[in-house]
């Protein structure tokens, strides 16, 4: 089900927006939803280089691995 959300912003920036939205021929309510998702996405996961970076590493793949076992058997605790 669709949520309402409520964004307050400056003058300028509603402007910028505005613009925006009328080039691409939507909403501005669309274009912030697509921009914001895009930004989530992007921050939680790695990208192809991370993740070439990631595979070289073969002690941190070990230690990902051995976490991974360990959040399956409910071993350890959350630290957030």
């Amino acid at each position: 089900m669709p949520k309402t959300l409520t964004l307050r912003v400056d003058d300028e920036t509603y402007g910028t927006l505005a613009e925006a939205a009328a080039a691409e021929g939507r909403s501005i309510a669309n274009l912030i939803e697509t921009a914001a998702v895009q930004h989530v996405r992007a921050q939680q996961f790695a990208d192809d280089a991370e993740m070439a970076e990631i595979d070289a590493n073969e002690r941190l793949v070990a230690r990902i691995k051995r976490g991974s076992r360990d959040a399956r058997a409910r071993r350890g605790r959350f630290v957030g």
